[in-house]
């Protein structure tokens, strides 16, 4: 492993050259050198130099300057999005970490080796110096990339209590980078993961989302369940472990959800997608009984305690809204495609309408990853070739309002009727009415239901437009009932 000046942006050695014959050092530190010396291509590129914060800014007036840590973020005129800001800090030393976070008190004016021993791993703490193509190397990184090892600098029990979130950081590398923790780190981290709860929700959210949009979200999640991190801020998937499925099932739930969630990631699938697989059955444990139709166990039902367990998670986890909703109707309606044998064209309208036009291929490939997690290579190709045609004749019938043959400007123009709810729940009305039979989606068709359909009063035409959404929802409470009743949960 040798780090190629080649392979370093010219706008990066400019601020270095520039620091350099101002009498100042400058060292590419952290993961920049890090992912350099492993042949890839750094996101991020992060300078540290033994100048002091007030040099740095009077070197580059082009900067922001706004954190405790003396970091000045200089400004550059590259058309690479990642190289418009580069970030130069000071040699410093740090104080105690009362919170578990951040150092209580931090002083600038240290040495390169000062600096290089408060750094998290010691792959992190590898400095380049541009304008000598010196790799400074005093906490053997080289030798520890070379075994794909991850350790911390010093005493891990020291650098994973000054900041708690090294230790989701540590299994985040991990998987990223396909490396395996060392015996020490490991057993400090299973010692101290109790101390991941005083760190923010948004902090260890960001830390497990890189983890499951990692090459191998399976090897990140097996690490964060076995050193005790798992159950800190996701306890719901602990009882999956060890819980049997039977029939076609060859591992318990647990290492099904992780298996599927290793096949969306192979598939290179979007993060929507990964998060699905991982929590598409994570209701099984509450609604498993014993017996069914030819199986030992069953878990009728799982899908809709499924989605409002993982509704109730991710927003605990405080991830944005639209992702929260893709990945709960994902979950809620994983099962659709489990028997096409009961599928009929309308209800995959319905189910196209529901979960909308762009969800139905995850919900298709949702599929294909749940049979690869079951041990098997893939969903059978007659069935799935059924679903796929189902779906995609589907596509050609109306499953939104604005596939209808009419709309609201020619209804308006037509019948003299003003925007507002009652237009909304009229062309609601007739979207349920063309769901059920596409053959009605006619211009003449639709205005002759108009016609009635304005002619009723508005609670009239909100109960009609809503009548989809109330008969899904009245199911979705009698399954819930009926889970609470049979196996008592909630």
């Amino acid at each position: 492993m040798k780090i190629s000046p080649t392979h370093i942006p010219a706008e990066v050695c400019t601020v270095a050259d520039t620091l350099e014959n101002n009498g100042f050092e400058a060292y590419l530190v952290g993961g920049c050198t890090r992912d350099l010396l492993l042949g890839k291509t750094p996101k991020d590129w992060d300078l540290t130099t033994n100048a002091h914060p007030s040099d740095i800014q009077q070197l580059f007036p082009e900067h922001y300057f706004n954190n405790d840590f003396g970091t000045v973020g200089v400004k550059t005129e590259s058309e690479e999005p990642t190289l418009k800001i580069i970030e130069v800090t000071p040699y410093r030393t740090e104080g105690t970490y009362s919170d578990a976070r951040r150092p209580d008190q931090v002083t600038f004016g240290a040495s390169l080796m000062e600096d290089l021993q408060r750094r998290d791993f010691t792959i992190n703490a590898l400095a380049y110096r541009v304008k000598t193509a010196e790799l400074v190397d005093e906490f053997d990184g080289m030798a520890d990339l070379n075994a794909k090892r991850l350790q911390t600098v010093g005493n891990p029990d020291e650098r994973l209590t000054e900041d708690a979130l090294r230790m989701m950081r540590a299994v985040r590398l991990a998987a990223e980078l396909d490396f395996v923790i060392e015996g020490n780190t490991m057993a400090s981290i299973a010692r101290h993961s109790k101390e991941i709860k005083r760190i923010s929700t948004e902090r260890v959210a960001a830390e497990f989302m890189r983890i499951i949009a990692s090459s191998t979200p399976m090897q990140g999640m097996i690490f964060l369940e076995k050193l005790g991190l798992l159950e800190q801020f996701i306890p719901e998937f602990i009882p999956a472990i060890g819980c049997e499925q039977g029939g076609i099932h060859a591992f318990d739930v647990y290492e099904h959800l992780l298996r599927t969630l290793q096949a969306a990631a192979d598939k290179d699938f979007s993060l929507d997608m990964r998060l699905a697989a991982l929590f598409h059955d994570i209701g099984k444990p509450k609604t498993r009984r014993t017996g069914g139709k030819n199986k030992k166990y069953s878990f009728f039902g799982h899908e809709v305690v499924g989605a409002r367990m993982t509704k109730e998670i991710l927003e605990r986890l405080k991830l944005p809204k639209e992702l929260v909703e893709n990945v709960v109707a994902l979950v809620r309606w994983h099962m659709f495609f489990a028997d096409p044998d009961e599928i009929t064209l309308s209800a995959v309208r319905r189910t196209i309408a529901r979960i909308g036009e762009e969800n139905i291929e995850n919900l298709l490939n949702l599929r294909v990853c749940d049979r690869v997690g079951t041990g098997r290579p893939k969903e059978q190709p007659f069935r799935f070739r059924k679903y796929k045609a189902m779906v995609d004749q589907a596509r050609r019938d109306p499953v939104s309002v604005k596939m209808l043959a009419t709309n609201g400007d020619r209804i308006m123009e037509k019948y003299g009727e003003k925007p507002g709810k009652k237009l909304g729940y009229v062309l609601h009305a007739l979207l349920e009415e063309v769901l059920e039979d596409p053959g009605k989606n006619t211009v003449e068709q639709l205005d002759k239901y108009t016609e009635t359909l304005l002619a009723l009063d508005i609670s009239e035409l909100e109960a009609l437009a809503q009548r989809g959404k109330d008969k899904q929802a009245a199911q979705e409470a009698a399954e819930i009932h009926a889970i609470e009743r049979e196996h008592r949960v909630n």
